[in-house]
């Protein structure tokens, strides 16, 4: 009886994903046409190698930023360099999803390209602050277009008892550019010019762009008059920009209780409100609502945006521990991420692979890579300033392994249960939905570290120090540990004591572990919230329907 009820259901969900609104199916694509091999293999290498240059980007430019600031000035914008790029990226991926099952890939895939070659060409011509967010900002746009279409074309190609193997190819491209990034972004900042760490997009890009041009096959829906949807499209980009300006500057430019936080989330919630309203009633949604009515969408959807939230707001902490807590450099802290970075590339490539030859089981494998998740975040939640660079590494590791697991398995279980009409919005809002959980995480949790830190190092601080160190310096070292991040700030904290005579080396060293032990106990409580809200997607994964993957569009 069991197995009956569960074959009823897999049919039910299958009936709502294979019977779309009438308005969709006047815009379904004739079916996908076979390719040469050869053709094939081209159109996803350079598939590939857009991703590559895509994700490399992004962790390029943030060895270059220290220089960048000191040649332009503006420390005061520091962030907006990366905030732009992401925004504009973010909006990018689900119009872009949904515009390409209207019109085709190919030639979007191509302005994509090319708005971001010509970004990074701006980028390096920048002469002010002003300018090279502005023109990050038009980066990230293209750069979007071409990460939403990446895991959309995969989807074009290969039907979805095949997609295991590309998909996770694909994902590792993320971890292997992780890998070469900062590394790469240093030796040409350093050697050459920090320039050249925008311009060296351009040679690669043209290659790139030949291989589309000349290579990727253009394949269009069927030949009817659509209708874009200007009003959903606007709606959205008020919402996706306004959440994540009080993202970013909640705790940071103003206090998350003040009116322009507030002011801020109060109309991005209006704002999709307003966008769903507009969805159910357009002809043509920018994302239709009743892709959502299948429970193997609307769980999967859940389960990526909350482990973005989980993994890629807690990730950003790592550094940071290896850095003031077990006191490496930022050159070193940065190479102890690379194993977590292979264990991600081993793992995407290895579930892609047993889930295309072992019968697309993606709800047994998303219990076990959130279970291996789940268990680094445990792990790293129970350091201590005592921790071995070792023990660390081994923690971090199994985290990179568990996120590689996971990230080709849902974007999987979304394609195989769509119809093709809406392949590429489904596809992207995956992407979509990652990015915004991930803002939510760094957002939170940045707030949980940095008012635990403040009540632990009050609380451990000893009486004697509170009385010598300057209302002003205390304040400063409650709110940035920066005496354990800079030997300038160190040496300048330390001056403070040594007019306290004998007793002043013993206290300042008093102070100074009292600051690990604080960022320690901040850090791994953001470590221990990320492990609740991975096991909150690993219980959600149990709920999610299994159906075999299609082995045709």
């Amino acid at each position: 009886m069991r197995f009956l009820s569960l074959k009823k259901s897999a049919k039910e969900d299958q009936k709502v994903i294979n019977d779309p609104p009438a308005a969709e199916i006047a815009v379904r694509p004739v079916g996908l046409r076979a390719l040469p091999r050869r053709q094939l293999l081209i159109t996803f290498a350079g598939v590939m190698l857009a991703m590559f240059l895509g994700s490399l980007d992004q962790t390029v430019v943030g060895t270059a930023l220290p220089q960048i600031i000191t040649d332009l000035g503006g420390f005061a914008h520091y962030t907006w360099v990366a905030t732009a790029y992401m925004i504009a990226s973010t909006i990018a991926m689900p119009i872009t999803g949904k515009l390409t099952d209207m019109y085709g890939r190919k030639w979007f895939y191509i302005a994509g390209l090319s708005i971001f070659m010509l970004g990074s060409l701006l980028c390096g011509l920048s002469q002010t602050m002003t300018q090279i967010i502005a023109f990050r900002g038009f980066q990230g746009l293209g750069a979007g277009i071409m990460m939403a279409n990446a895991f959309i074309v995969v989807g074009d190609l290969f039907p979805p008892s095949e997609r295991g193997k590309y998909q996770g190819l694909v994902a590792g491209v993320f971890g292997l550019s992780s890998i070469i990034g900062p590394t790469l972004g240093g030796f040409i900042t350093d050697n050459i010019s920090w320039h050249w760490v925008f311009w060296v997009n351009i040679p690669l890009g043209v290659l790139i762009l030949g291989l589309f041009v000349f290579f990727f096959p253009d394949l269009r829906p069927s030949e009817v008059k659509h209708k874009i949807d200007y009003p959903g499209m606007v709606t959205l980009v008020l919402a996706v920009v306004t959440t994540m300006l009080a993202l970013t500057w909640g705790g940071v430019e103003y206090a998350w209780i003040s009116p322009q936080i507030i002011g801020m989330f109060a109309f991005a919630a209006a704002m999709i409100v307003l966008f769903v309203m507009i969805e159910r009633r357009a002809p043509e949604p920018i994302i239709p609502m009743w892709i959502f009515k299948n429970r193997i969408i609307s769980l999967s959807t859940f389960i990526i945006f909350i482990t973005g939230f989980g993994m890629f707001g807690g990730i950003v902490f790592i550094p940071l521990y290896f850095q003031g807590v077990l006191g490496q450099s930022a050159t070193a802290s940065g190479s102890f991420l690379t194993p977590m970075m292979l264990g991600m590339v081993a793992g995407s490539i290895i579930s892609g692979q047993i889930l295309s030859r072992a019968g697309g089981h993606y709800k047994l494998m998303g219990i076990a890579g959130l279970a291996i998740m789940a268990l680094g975040m445990l792990l790293l939640s129970q350091m201590s300033v005592e921790t071995s660079n070792a023990r660390a590494v081994t923690n971090i590791v199994v985290i990179g392994f568990g996120l590689g697991v996971t990230m080709p398995l849902y974007i999987i279980a979304i394609q195989n249960a769509v119809p093709y009409s809406v392949l590429g919005i489904a596809t992207s809002s995956s992407a979509f939905f990652r990015s915004i959980g991930g803002a939510f995480g760094l957002a939170i949790f940045g707030s949980v570290m940095n008012n635990h830190f403040a009540s632990e190092f009050m609380g451990g601080l000893p009486a004697q120090a509170k009385e010598v160190i300057p209302p002003q310096v205390l304040d400063s070292l409650t709110h940035n540990p920066q005496a354990l991040l800079s030997t300038g700030a160190e040496a300048q904290l330390r001056s403070i004591f040594e007019n306290l005579g004998p007793q002043g080396a013993t206290l300042f060293q008093q102070v100074f572990e009292t600051l690990k032990v604080a960022l320690n106990s901040a850090i791994t409580q953001v470590f221990l919230i990320g492990f609740i809200v991975v096991v909150t997607a690993w219980v959600a994964n149990f709920f999610l329907k299994e159906i075999p993957l299609r082995k045709q569009h």
